[in-house]
């Protein structure tokens, strides 16, 4: 390539690489410059293949998992791995061929096995997060040699998040594919396998290669793919090719690269380690990426701007992998997944003396982040991001590895990892510098290497702190003395750090059970945590430096034990400390009888859309094709909890890139005040914000992403105010929602506390936190005026279309007769779109309808989490009375709810907290006083269970104090005081049907309750730091809305001569199968096959003044509306059908229509 300098390198570029070309499902694309700004999901999108969905925007949730496939000039096969298209950037597949759902299969020309297996198997609901599942299996296929074990799969999907159905389905309708015999599970004898054919690993067919490998793939004359059936999977409707690799791609040279992006961005791809070199000799500040793991989130979220971005991904140099006689050297640009395949290769193939370390890091890798990521992020970035929490650093730190850092005249040198870093996100490293590459040795006889962890779940999370610990022992006599240690921890300092002290300490003193505490007594002091570290959690965390020591020196003492047995171990009951973590497979089991026999309803029917899902055809709001001269939106947002608005300033975001308007309260054509009851809060604020994240105003601009940076550039100038931030500060400021005040009563419990009618009384409080709802699908609408503005009709992501017509009409001063809102389906709600969405429809209303232009604003999943709402956290200060044998007489209750700075549906929820606060337990005497306290956050909102859940868990926390109090086991305590037929609650209801009791009891022996709990108390009484547990905990809920005039639903029935019927009514698909349970119920009433009703989409034109989809009631009513309708058009064409002898209802209605 020569020498690049700033001046000349374009133009040698050029010479040597014309043009940038990338293939995307078999269909060559060519790049053009100015993208690299882009990432592959937006490119992808833009193309139309909108299958891949945005969910997290960070790699966390997989819904935007393709796979991609590469040569390898190395190895020179090609390799297929899933990566999240939301991270990398578009320039880093180039030279590539990327698969997306659409590639997979579809339903016109047949779906592969993987979607029809998950579709068949229920193994979607609302399905946003569906393609990413069947990418994470797909590539776990093409990439497999042979038929993956269930463990494979289960990691393979580590990195894929499913907020509806609980991962079993799933992992049952991909478990298919982990059968060790092909025959099982391919329809084909073993006996025609013998013949040479094979079950091809990429598309579970019968292929006759007999290569038995994914890499031969585009060799396999795949006209000779047979049919396959096996579970409900149809493989014969698979009829397209597997997409090979690109033969373009094979012959292709890897060449330099350099384009530009947005922002004076520029891309370089170097070709070689000199190429890059020089390169970093001319922008010593240029980001060096492989994967865009890092810098992805900090360009996304935290806004930051590099200018020179230098792919690293495809250095030769950088990538070597070298295994000797003294350890292992791995290039910095290796990714993770390749490091753990080497890992566990050498473990296999070395001595297991020598590969301690390499179990520690495949322990480790395996709960870092998801496979996703794994495949493309890279040890040399974990390494240099210097991150104090990175999971791998403290572990290269014990291991005792060496970094070899190169400079750009190309000298070497190497840094022990454990003096490498040097502050918080500092290294030892010049900005002439670059990782070359990591060297670990191997461990030796008696050397000792773990590894430690924890987190708030084992997948895929950030640790809290974690660890790399190692011991080298020396014997001498029949002791062991300690001949070298290092005890590293991270998420203790800015840092990852050594403890010095302890490790000088442990050098020469004799490994025993004496040294344990001695050392523990040094760490304590060695290992500092200031009271004000970021993270919080000082004393846990402190504790956790102490329990991954005592855990290090009871698995070395256990290991040291197995080698020598005169070396003192623990004995076998301390051993569950430091037993290995492992994912359990997914086992279940359901039981049902169909009550109907011979019609859809009471049957098993795959949802109407699952086979739309699997292959990424299902529409959601983001999806909608946009009209022409659609505009973008993006809101301004309150960075403080509570303050006075005394400026705003929107000069530099008038000079960004496309940027149309802002819109403030004044721009609102109709009334600013909205609310779901009560309108109590500002569409745009106007002179106080009272939370951060309260919407100031919205942006509106060409593109998404240039609305979002205007947006950023608006100054607001505040002067902030006190803020309250607790339920308990608002409890003492008695900052209530006006007239929110509620009370509930049975009994008198003043006099049964006084009259010595209880032996025993208790208070105490329960505090809980709110709840993020993780509906994968973020908010989102798309507003369009027609009609030259005269009407407004919106898609929004919403579980009540009839509130965003509500709000729009509301702000935009129109009547509801001219806005409609329409809702295809969503991904996912859990009452989090039954309110907060319409302010978000509303907003966008406003823009579109002063510009006459289309406005659509999707929410970012970091400002959807802000801004939304959540599960109400509740306070709950209790007084029980009650009798020694455990009879409970009396309770006394305040509860406390956060409402947030507006009433939204707290009041609501706050009185169904109140219903619950008996559970199912005869109390005579309640008193229950409630509140809906004001606070500074973002109003909170409608969740699953709706209050229940936080009532119910007040009474559980007293209902085990009394069972501590009389040292009695809680579930005797539950049975003395079920309530019973008949039963008056403290709201007045009397209880009927109540089969509690039998109920229970058949539980309890079904489940082998005593059994369970003798085998959990023998367990527990064998093992001092692992315990077990077993309870049952019995619940009620009162079904449908508590305001009654809400339990009312319409649907609107259309049928046709052709015997085929169109349902509509006022539910939302959110992936509970509501229009398919419907469409059961008119096939069943019409006695017409399932597939001859179609339901469409839920809209405010064609079913008026709906319910909210929530309350768990939306089958019973919708259903029951939709048997009305059709029930009403039976008894009409029942004049004509008494008259005439039909086949079929095609006939019927045929006739009755030409009657009319």
């Amino acid at each position: 390539m020569g020498s690049l300098n700033k001046d000349g390198e374009m133009e040698q570029i050029r010479d040597e690489f014309t043009e940038a070309i990338l293939y995307v499902n078999g269909v060559r694309r060519v790049l053009p410059d100015g993208l690299a700004h882009m990432t592959l999901l937006e490119y992808l999108r833009d193309l139309g293949l909108t299958g891949t969905k945005l969910g997290c925007g960070e790699g966390g949730c997989g819904a935007c998992t393709v796979m991609v496939s590469s040569y390898d000039r190395k190895s020179k096969t090609c390799v297929h791995y899933a990566v999240n298209a939301c991270l990398a950037p578009l320039y880093s597949v180039e030279g590539m061929h990327v698969i997306s759902i659409e590639g997979v299969g579809h339903r016109k020309l047949g779906l592969h096995p993987v979607q029809e297996s998950l579709a068949s198997s229920h193994g979607s609901q609302c399905g946003f997060c569906t393609p990413g599942f069947i990418m994470s299996m797909y590539a776990l296929l093409r990439s497999s040699k042979n038929s993956p074990c269930e463990d494979e799969i289960e990691e393979c999907l580590a990195g894929n998040l499913c907020r509806c159905t609980g991962y079993r389905p799933i992992v049952d309708a991909f478990r298919v594919f982990a059968k060790s015999d092909d025959a099982v599970y391919s329809g084909v004898s073993s006996l025609s396998l013998q013949d040479g054919s094979s079950i091809c690993p990429s598309t579970g067919k019968p292929c006759s290669c007999g290569s038995k490998t994914t890499n031969a793939a585009a060799n396999c004359n795949e006209d000779k793919f047979q049919s396959i059936s096996y579970s409900d999977i149809d493989g014969a409707k698979y009829t397209e090719k597997e997409l090979i690799f690109p033969p373009e791609l094979l012959l292709r040279k890897l060449a330099p690269l350099k384009l530009r992006g947005n922002g004076g961005i520029t891309w370089y791809r170097p070709a070689n380690l000199q190429n890059l070199l020089e390169l970093k000799a001319n922008y010593p500040d240029a980001k060096l990426l492989v994967g865009n793991t890092e810098v992805g989130i900090e360009m996304r979220l935290k806004r930051l701007q590099y200018q020179v971005l230098i792919s690293v991904a495809q250095v030769p140099e950088l990538n070597a992998l070298n295994v000797n006689d003294n350890g292992i050297e791995v290039g910095s640009a290796s990714r993770l997944s390749e490091l753990l395949r080497l890992f566990r290769k050498v473990v296999k193939e070395r001595p297991a003396h020598e590969t301690s370390a390499c179990k520690a890091f495949i322990e480790q890798l395996k709960w870092f982040a998801g496979t996703q990521i794994r495949n493309v992020a890279c040890i040399g970035g974990n390494i240099c991001t210097a991150s104090p929490i990175s999971d791998l650093n403290p572990l290269w730190m014990a291991s005792r590895a060496e970094f070899r850092v190169i400079n750009c005249n190309g000298d070497v040198r190497s840094v022990p990892a454990k003096d490498f870093f040097l502050g918080y996100r500092r290294v030892d490293m010049g900005s002439n510098e670059i990782l070359l590459s990591v060297f670990l040795p191997w461990t030796r006889p008696l050397e000792y290497v773990k590894e430690f962890k924890q987190a708030h779940r084992r997948d895929d999370d950030i640790a809290i702190v974690n660890g790399g610990m190692r011991v080298f022992l020396e014997q001498k006599g029949q002791q062991l003395f300690v001949s070298d240690a290092s005890i590293a921890y991270g998420g203790v300092a800015p840092l990852s750090l050594c403890a010095r002290k302890t490790e000088e300490f442990l050098v020469g003193k004799i490994w025993n059970k004496g040294l344990l505490q001695d050392a523990l007594e040094v760490i304590q002091k060695d290992v500092l945590i200031k009271e004000d570290a970021p993270g919080g959690m000082v004393e846990f965390r402190k504790s956790l430096t102490l329990s991954f020591f005592f855990k290090f020196f009871l698995w070395v003492s256990h290991h040291v034990h197995n080698v020598n047995s005169t070396i003192e171990t623990f004995p076998p009951s301390h051993m569950s400390a430091v037993q290995p973590v492992s994912r359990l497979s997914r086992i279940g089991k359901q039981d049902y009888e169909t009550v109907m026999q011979g019609t859809s309803v009471g049957s098993s029917e795959v949802h109407l859309s699952a086979r739309m899902q699997v292959t990424g055809e299902a529409e959601y709001t983001d999806d909608t094709p946009v009209p022409p001269n659609t505009l973008h939106a993006a809101f301004v947002l309150s960075k403080v909890p509570h303050a006075r608005i005394l400026s705003i300033d929107d000069l530099v975001a008038k000079s960004s890139p496309g940027f149309v308007g802002l819109f403030l309260a004044k721009d609102v054509p109709g009334d600013n005040m909205i609310g779901a009851i009560v309108a109590d809060e500002e569409l745009f604020a106007t002179d106080v914000v009272t939370c951060v994240g309260q919407v100031i105003g919205v942006v509106v601009a060409d593109t998404h992403e240039n609305a979002k940076d205007a947006a950023g550039k608006v100054d607001v100038k505040y002067e902030e105010l006190p803020a309250i931030l607790s339920i308990k500060e608002a409890i003492i400021a008695k900052s209530f929602h006006p007239h929110t005040e509620k009370r509930l009563r049975k009994g008198d419990v003043e006099l049964c506390f006084q009259s010595g009618q209880c032996d025993r009384i208790i208070e105490g409080e329960v505090q809980m936190g709110g709840q993020e709802h993780f509906y994968l699908e973020p908010h989102g609408t798309l507003v369009w005026t027609i009609d030259g503005g005269n009407e407004v009709h919106m898609i929004s992501s919403t579980q009540a279309p009839q509130k965003h017509q509500k709000y729009v009409s509301h702000v935009l001063g129109l009547p509801m007769s001219k806005v409609v809102c329409k809702t295809k389906r969503i991904g996912g709600g859990f009452g989090g779109k039954e309110t907060r969405s319409a302010f978000i429809a509303a907003a966008a209303s406003v823009p579109s309808y002063v510009l006459n232009r289309p406005v659509k604003l999707i929410l970012d999943r970091d400002v959807d989490m802000m801004i939304t709402g959540h599960r109400h956290s509740f306070l709950g200060k209790y007084k029980v009375g009650f009798t020694n044998e455990g009879k409970i007489l009396a309770l006394d209750l305040e509860i406390y709810n956060n409402g947030g700075n507006s009433l939204d549906l707290s009041l609501s929820i706050l009185e169904r907290a109140m219903f619950h606060s008996d559970n199912v337990y005869e109390i005579p005497h309640v008193r229950i006083v409630g509140n809906v306290c004001f606070t500074n956050f973002p109003s909170n909102t409608a969740f699953r269970g709706f209050g229940g859940p936080q009532g119910m868990l007040i009474t559980e926390n007293w209902i085990q104090r009394i069972a501590a109090e009389l040292d009695r086991s809680p579930e005797e305590i539950k049975e003395m005081n079920f309530q019973v037929e008949g039963s008056i609650t403290h709201y007045s209801q009397s209880l009927q049907h109540c089969t509690l009791h039998q109920l229970w009891k058949e539980l309890k022996v079904s489940c082998n309750f005593l059994k369970a709990r003798k085998e959990a108390d023998e367990f527990n009484s064998q093992n001092r730091w692992k315990k077990r547990g077993v309870a049952m905990v019995p619940t009620k809920f009162g079904i449908s809305f508590t305001t009654k005039f809400m339990n009312q639903a319409g649907a609107l029935v259309h049928v046709y001569t052709d015997g085929t019927v169109l349902v509509t009514h006022g539910g939302v698909e959110m992936g509970q199968g509501l229009h398919t349970k419907v469409a059961q119920v008119a096939a069943s009433a019409f006695n017409i096959p399932l597939n001859s009703v179609f339901v469409s989409e839920t809209s405010t034109d064609k079913v008026p003044n709906a319910s909210p989809t929530a309350a768990s009631a939306s089958s019973d009513m919708y259903g029951a509306a939709v048997l009305d309708a059709c029930e009403q058009i039976i008894a009409r064409m029942e004049p004509v059908a008494s008259k005439h002898n039909f086949n079929t209802f095609a006939e019927v209605l045929f006739l009755s229509c030409n009657l009319i």
